[in-house]
């Protein structure tokens, strides 16, 4: 029988991780499932500029895995039951080939958790009713038909909350995008603070330039249907507030019983590896995986890459009786784009820290815009560079139960 890996999600980690195990394992020895509730691939870092009214054009899944053997189930994850191992689906809506087939239960040998982050909008009274996010595309379609709808009675108020990267970006592309509405966006520290004075000093005068009010050092105590409350006293009126001030994961990996922190991330060794249950990895903003600098990484794409990688690797290396190489998990920069024609690109040092360095303007925006095409092409041809002579699986321990099988 051949050993069954389910990989639940297909963002950036999922689909990276599902394309190069197709391309490192024989298919003499294995079987991929990937189970995703919709039927595209989601570019999540262009989300604000779709909310903004560019169009960004989503891809098939069924053409990303065209050719791999990777069979996609079009389903929502319901629950994991890692004793049995498990996973239970509902049918969702979108069809396509593995979609459609009802609810049920997928069995695995090795599972491979990537379901993501979604907005945190229930840290908030107020926000789940009457704010917007950028972390799902229903909600950012929701959010541009607003500001649509704004444009054409005339006018009216955005509020972006949230001055980590999302926020800058959204705030940045909406103001560039939708010029007949004043956006603001409010910061609870410093306007970049994880940015060198250089950097920060560029993004105040971008945030001039296209007409964005920040407010700096404000707490919001709620949303309301037209203004943002906040702690300081001020209500700044909002006809589209966008909440982008924090992320929030799924709680089936808590329910499943696995190992999680108190937010309900998987909790893993330095390969991905499940520190409770040894036959399932996680990868992307579900891991609480800690980077080469002793700092738990945050969830972002570039964190998608890297635990991705280490996932891949440690997988291959553990079935096919190999040594399992480790990844760097370090950043040496981070992106951020003020719009379609200017970004900061800081450097930071092996902590995390941002260096004096750091490039703005045409040539920033560019790389960022570079980043993004490369990393859609790469998931969308997971089958580019396929060996000749896949590797066969070898004699491996079943993580329950101490035996041998194949």
């Amino acid at each position: 029988m051949k050993h069954h890996i389910v990989i639940l999600g297909a963002g950036y980690a999922g689909v990276y991780v599902a394309g190069n195990l197709a391309r490192r394992l024989s298919a003499a020895d294995v079987r991929i499932t990937v189970v995703n509730a919709v039927p595209d691939f989601v570019e999540r870092l262009r989300l604000h500029q779709v909310a903004a009214g560019r169009t960004v054009a989503a891809q098939r899944l069924d053409d990303v895995f065209a050719g791999t053997g990777i069979r996609l189930r079009v389903a929502r994850v319901s629950a994991v039951d890692p004793e049995r191992q498990v996973v239970a689906v509902a049918d969702a809506e979108g069809g396509g080939e593995g979609g459609g087939e009802g609810g049920g239960e997928l069995g695995y040998d090795t599972l491979v958790y990537a379901l993501g982050s979604h907005g945190d909008v229930g840290s908030v009274p107020g926000v789940a009713e009457y704010a917007f996010d950028v972390a799902a595309r229903p909600s950012a379609l929701r959010l541009r038909e607003r500001l649509d709808s704004l444009g054409r009675r005339g006018g009216g108020s955005v509020v972006v909350v949230g001055d980590g990267l999302t926020g800058i970006e959204s705030a940045t592309e909406i103001a560039e995008g939708r010029p007949g509405l004043p956006v603001t966006l409010i910061a609870r520290g410093e306007l970049g603070a994880r940015l060198s004075a250089g950097a920060r000093g560029h993004l105040r005068r971008a945030c001039d330039r296209l007409g964005v009010t920040v407010l700096e050092h404000t707490s919001v105590e709620a949303v309301e249907a037209t203004r943002v409350r906040c702690a300081e006293g001020i209500a700044p009126a909002s006809d589209a507030t966008v909440w982008t001030a924090g992320f929030a994961v799924s709680p089936i990996a808590a329910a499943a019983g696995l190992e999680v922190t108190e937010h309900g991330r998987i909790v893993v060794d330095r390969t991905m590896r499940s520190i409770s249950h040894p036959n399932v990895y996680a990868a992307g903003d579900s891991a609480y995986a800690i980077g080469d600098h002793g700092l738990p990484l945050p969830m972002s794409c570039a964190s998608a890459g890297f635990t991705g990688g280490q996932a891949i690797h440690a997988i291959v290396g553990r079935l096919t009786g190999g040594k399992v190489a480790k990844t760097k998990l370090v950043y040496s920069y981070n992106h951020v784009s003020l719009g379609r024609r200017d970004g900061i690109l800081q450097m930071v040092d092996d902590e995390g820290h941002a260096k004096p360095a750091y490039l703005g303007g045409r040539k920033a925006a560019r790389i960022k815009a570079g980043i993004l095409t490369m990393s859609l092409w790469a998931n969308s041809h997971p089958t580019f560079g396929v060996p000749k002579r896949r590797r066969r699986l070898a004699a491996v321990p079943d993580v329950r139960t101490g035996s041998v099988m194949a």
